[in-house]
């Protein structure tokens, strides 16, 4: 990960290039001691700002570029320090990402990830990259995300959020209540637990197996959103599609028109029930949705086959 060669000497015998390379290897030693202390929470934080795992991970190489190049002498508090780092090079990321969603085929939904069981335990983190929550965050402007993310996400304060936004304390502030006011208004109403979830989601399972219209009405809420996600690369529709019926023609319709045997096992995702989807034993999408009231409100069904590479195994997240 380092970028340092050894120094090569000029054989005079004062010592000064062995104590700089020496210097030098101690500082990139404590570095990456400390970044790998905290990669897991850089991640976390990047892609809550992101909703995406490829460019979390280019945010945290960018970071580490950044990191291995400070005096860490000069660093009082190195965690606000690489989480400082972080949101930049986050806020970077998302102003490129914003002109590249403008131009993608269809809905653009979060990439899921295969996420362990500590996460899902975790009911403060679990709510933070649930589907649902990530998709009201993609409302946000790329400030407001930052600084929505970090003050109720992560608990930063607001002085160290404005040395991160390059933003004065006050106007963090005002930001904060006012993403605060966005997201409350279009989170879920209130928290539902995995067994509400996945209960939900096995009677779903039931009526993709049997292709039952009346299975899914039983199920999905008269007003149920759903999105799919194929980025132009596989078939989904362009356009969200609203409405219990609708949604579950489309649903039956598919599957009738697809001749592979179209299976679905639970697991967790993004610290929720989720299902992942396989034709003839292929990975085929990812389903996770949004519950309230025994019902689900929200489908999103992530097909772009760019976007489950993590999903076949755990990625760890932490809040700390």
């Amino acid at each position: 990960m380092s970028d340092h060669a050894a120094g090569t000497g000029t054989g005079t015998g004062t010592g000064t290039d062995a104590d700089t390379d020496t210097d030098a290897d101690t500082n990139t030693d404590e570095a990456t001691g400390t970044f790998v202390a905290h990669r897991n929470l850089l991640f976390t934080v990047a892609y809550e700002m992101l909703g995406s795992a490829a460019d979390a991970e280019d945010v945290l190489q960018e970071t580490w570029l950044r990191w291995v190049k400070v005096d860490l002498g000069q660093v009082q508090d190195r965690r606000a320090y690489l989480v400082r780092i972080t949101t930049r090079q986050s806020l970077n990321r998302l102003r490129t990402m914003t002109r590249r969603k403008e131009s993608y085929v269809g809905p653009w939904l979060p990439e899921p990830l295969l996420t362990a069981p500590d996460v899902a335990e975790d009911v403060e983190l679990a709510e933070s990259v649930s589907m649902a929550l990530m998709l009201v965050l993609e409302t946000l402007a790329p400030t407001e995300r930052a600084v929505f993310v970090l003050r109720e996400v992560f608990g930063v304060g607001y002085d160290e959020i404005a040395a991160a936004v390059d933003k004065n304390p006050a106007t963090v502030r005002q930001i904060a209540h006012r993403a605060r006011l966005h997201v409350d208004a279009r989170r879920p109403r209130a928290a539902v637990s995995a067994r509400a979830t996945r209960a939900a989601l096995e009677s779903f399972q039931r009526a993709v197996d049997t292709g039952d219209l009346q299975g899914f009405l039983d199920v999905l809420a008269p007003d149920v959103v759903l999105l799919t996600d194929g980025g132009g690369i596989k078939q989904a529709a362009v356009r969200p599609i609203v409405g219990a019926d609708k949604a579950a023609r489309f649903i039956i319709g598919t599957a009738e028109r697809n001749p592979a045997e179209l299976t679905s096992a639970l697991t967790v995702v993004n610290g929720n029930p989720g299902l992942l989807m396989r034709l003839d034993g292929e990975l085929d999408g990812v389903l996770a949705v949004r519950v309230e009231d025994g019902r689900i409100t929200g489908l999103y069904f992530v097909r772009n086959p760019e976007k489950l590479t993590r999903v076949e195994s755990e990625t760890p997240l932490t809040l700390h």
